[in-house]
């Protein structure tokens, strides 16, 4: 009886530490927006968040024209756990920072307005399961 009432708890305590942990992958995340910047991005105020194991993540947005950007994605204290790869319309690859080493953010301008497909995945040789945050800065 008294084996199974800690595994029961420790199960239910198992959210709260999630939600703490993704909580503190929001901050890092933000941080990320003002790194190193050589002038501000602001948050396009969406937060991007899921808890992967082993699996993908899509997340559909739309680029403007005119517009510089800056996508910022952690999974924890470690910059490079997480890839992410940007995809147009019918597939292709725009970018993908597995390219540079898992880089966690990336500045980029777009000419012309684009609806794309962002991917997000932990990189199994360094995480396996964990919460990812991704966030999109644009220049002010």
């Amino acid at each position: 009886m008294k084996f199974s009432l800690i595994i029961i708890l420790s199960f239910l305590s198992f959210p709260g530490i999630t939600q703490q942990n993704c909580e503190e992958i929001v901050k890092e995340c933000e941080a990320l927006l003002r790194k190193d910047a050589p002038v501000d991005f602001v948050s396009d105020g969406q937060v991007y968040t899921v808890f992967l194991d082993r699996e993908k993540a899509e997340f559909e947005t739309t680029f403007y024209g005119g517009t510089t950007y800056r996508l910022a994605a952690s999974a924890g204290s470690k910059d490079d756990y997480v890839i992410f790869t940007i995809k147009d319309p019918e597939g292709h690859i725009l970018f993908s920072n597995k390219n540079y080493r898992n880089a966690p953010f990336w500045d980029f301008k777009i000419h012309e307005s684009l609806p794309v497909t962002i991917e997000a995945e932990l990189d199994r040789d360094l995480k396996v399961t964990g919460c990812v945050v991704m966030m999109i800065g644009f220049q002010k």
